[in-house]
């Protein structure tokens, strides 16, 4: 359900059968965020790309004997609700692998199966605050409110649960026995920003013991890109069209820009540090290169970092990036026509080719009586008997609260 149900779209990017098991009514991710491609979220477009759909109500006996049968030949179970939903149900990882014992089963909430967070109701941008990721905005009345930024936690808990499974699946098929993971997407926000989280635990520590670099006299500079703050060689400059970073901080890269721009005095008079030298709080350095930098457009920059070999990258946007000749050589989109929507792709190459687009996201059991039909070989008849014991819920209806955490 939701967000937490990335964690198995690269499994279906890569070419897994992943099999959605939603409740009667279906995943109301479907109906919410932002944009709405014709009826449906991009959401759900995109994190349930490439699989298939399947309606069961686990309230029922019969739903539940359906589910306990696709356990049986499955690699992995998921549980992306509340901690223990499943259990509750009768379908824990113990009585999953009563009939699997190589099963791997794998939950992933806000705040984890432990702690006192654990029940309490959450949505992505949470685990972003607590774990220190968001800084608020205040207007001018001092009040806050959220800043645009990238959202970690919902992003990074999914991709860190999937590394786990495949690590237990690969556990699994070697000694025969499953593993039961628990993820948490506030956990996976602060495992993401690990530096700026440990710099601040190092710093405790004496300061004879944990310090800055040579280059700026051990100062103890702010935790992560905080520390950039007053940086010269590494910053930000406007060119005549556009923003660059200019990334100089090593002192051959800053010798080599230096000789690209026909200024070997300012090496000469500002050499720095062999490395890790940002020449902060030069004032008079900063204003000559924001005079050099006004000089040329953002795409001379580039291809001059790439002849005289300096570190310079644009400053793109969401909306400038797929014009970057980067994107459209490495990240071609996934077409609309086969997806719904525009999508990127899964951001490694096998052989020298990114996977396929394997398909549209599913309507909610779009394919029910397919999938019993090819995985548990039911009949129609088993079907129709299931179909009026309710085992695949009313045609239309919501989702219980229960199953959206």
């Amino acid at each position: 359900m939701l967000g937490p149900g990335a964690i198995s779209t690269p499994f279906a990017d890569l070419g897994a059968d992943v099999i959605k098991v939603e409740p009667p009514g279906g995943d109301y991710a479907r109906r919410m965020t932002w944009p709405i491609v014709e009826g449906t979220s991009l959401l759900h477009l995109h994190i349930s790309r490439g699989k298939r759909s399947v309606v069961l109500d686990l309230r029922t006996a019969e739903g539940r004997d359906v589910f306990m049968q696709l356990a049986e030949s499955a690699d992995v179970v998921i549980e992306a609700m509340r901690p223990g939903g499943l259990e509750r149900r009768g379908l824990g990882p113990d009585m999953l692998r009563s009939v699997n014992p190589k099963l791997v089963f794998c939950t992933i909430s806000g705040y984890g199966a432990t702690g006192p967070y654990r029940d309490l109701p959450s949505h992505g941008i949470a685990y972003d605050t607590w774990a220190g990721i968001v800084v608020p905005e205040r207007d001018e009345q001092g009040r806050p409110s959220l800043p645009a930024h990238t959202s970690v936690g919902i992003n990074a808990g999914p991709l860190y649960g999937a590394l786990a499974i495949l690590a237990a699946v690969i556990s699994a098929r070697e000694t025969g026995v499953g593993t039961t993971i628990e993820v948490a997407q506030s956990d996976a926000a602060a495992a993401f920003d690990w530096l700026r989280t440990e710099t601040v635990r190092a710093y405790e520590r004496p300061a004879d013991e944990v310090t800055g670099n040579a280059s700026d006299d051990f100062e103890r500079r702010l935790p992560g890109v905080a520390g950039m703050v007053g940086s010269v060689r590494y910053q930000i400059y406007d060119a005549t069209d556009a923003p660059v970073i200019l990334m100089a901080s090593e002192r051959h890269f800053w010798r080599n820009f230096c000789r690209a721009v026909g200024r070997d005095d300012l090496f000469e008079r500002f050499p720095g540090a062999p490395i890790a030298d940002h020449a902060r709080g030069n004032l008079e350095l900063q204003a000559e290169l924001a005079t050099i930098f006004a000089t040329r457009r953002a795409a001379e920059w580039i291809a001059l970092g790439l002849s005289a070999d300096f570190p310079i990258a644009p400053v793109n946007d969401p909306s400038t990036l797929t014009t970057d000749p980067q994107f459209l050589e490495r990240m071609p989109w996934l077409d609309k026509d086969d997806l719904g929507a525009d999508q990127l792709p899964f951001p490694a190459r096998f052989n020298g080719s990114l996977p396929p687009a394997r398909g549209m996201a599913p309507a909610a059991g779009q394919h029910s009586d397919d999938v019993l039909r090819q995985v548990l070989g039911f009949s129609e008849v088993r079907l129709n008997s299931l179909r009026d014991a309710g085992a695949f819920g009313p045609v239309t209806g919501e989702s219980t609260p229960d199953a959206t955490r």
